[in-house]
């Protein structure tokens, strides 16, 4: 029976929720039968994505890249989600160590030599959205919900990788409504290859890892580089690094006076007055 940890060092959200701290085993690791397991793993808060979980993740594929038995890589989150996102308290714990861009790193999954595949239970929004979208494969559960939901918060799009896996039109859908989307709807869309039962998606992503794993392995890095070649000369990578784009300057200075008064409910009232407002008309979406 797993006991309940001691919270009372833990800095505090303005409504008393209390927040872990950064932990070296915020992403776990590990290898076997050809197979590498990388877990994120802060299931108190969803798993949500902070420098350090961004810091562990970079090393963690560092020991996967390393490793010449790893043929094939296994991203998926502790507890009842794969990640609720962009970690909004990570202020709480001042972190000023270097840590990789957090680009950077879903970048480097995008072109890993190795086929990656996320596996996702529960929630993936926001930045783990992408995160799951940088994977090669993507398998989720019946239950799991998926989409672009920090619009609400009046934050932009981290890393824009949906115009390049769905259509214009689900795209926008995705971006501009900030729904969390159902994983059958997933699947149609094209941003999730499969969907399984809840208890069937570790078995269905090491099955699928293991077969990988037993390929040619040359033969597999070209096959995936051929394909992100086809879409880094539709501009992928330019797209994704989109901030640096000049045009656009006047949309990313601009104040957002409605993200602004939101952000302000979170840091003065806490998470349960902003997700109130944040979900106004929506769902409930953890």
């Amino acid at each position: 029976m797993t006991s309940e940890p001691d919270t009372s060092t833990w800095q505090k959200t303005p409504d008393g929720i209390a927040i872990p701290p950064p932990s070296p085993d915020d992403v776990l690791y590990e290898a076997a039968d050809g197979v590498a397991k990388i877990t994120l793993n802060r299931p108190l808060v969803l798993n949500a994505i902070n420098k350090n979980v961004t810091r562990l993740l970079d090393a963690a594929l560092d020991r996967a890249e390393a490793d010449a038995e790893v043929l094939a890589v296994i991203l998926t989150g502790a507890g009842r989600a794969f990640s609720a996102g962009g970690d909004l308290w990570s202020s709480l714990y001042p972190d000023d160590d270097p840590a990789p861009d957090a680009l950077d790193v879903q970048l480097r999954i995008w072109s890993f030599d190795k086929p990656v595949i996320a596996a996702v239970r529960g929630h993936a929004v926001g930045q783990a959205f992408e995160l799951a979208g940088v994977c090669d494969f993507t398998i989720a559960t019946e239950s799991a919900r998926l989409g672009e939901i920090q619009i609400r918060h009046g934050f932009g799009v981290p890393v824009l990788i949906s115009p390049f896996i769905m259509n214009q039109k689900q795209a926008k859908e995705v971006l501009l409504l900030g729904e969390a989307i159902p994983a059958p709807r997933a699947l149609e869309m094209g941003f999730v290859n499969r969907v399984v039962a809840d208890d069937e998606l570790d078995e269905a992503a090491e099955e699928m890892a293991r077969k990988l794993a037993a390929l040619p392995p040359v033969a597999v890095r070209l096959n995936k580089r051929l394909v992100n070649l086809v879409y880094e000369q539709m501009g992928l990578i330019d797209a994704v690094r989109y901030r640096d784009n000049e045009a656009l300057v006047e949309y990313l200075e601009a104040d957002d006076t409605v993200g602004t008064a939101r952000q302000r409910i979170r840091e003065e009232q806490g998470w349960a007055a902003f997700k109130q407002e944040r979900d106004k008309g929506y769902e409930e979406t953890g």
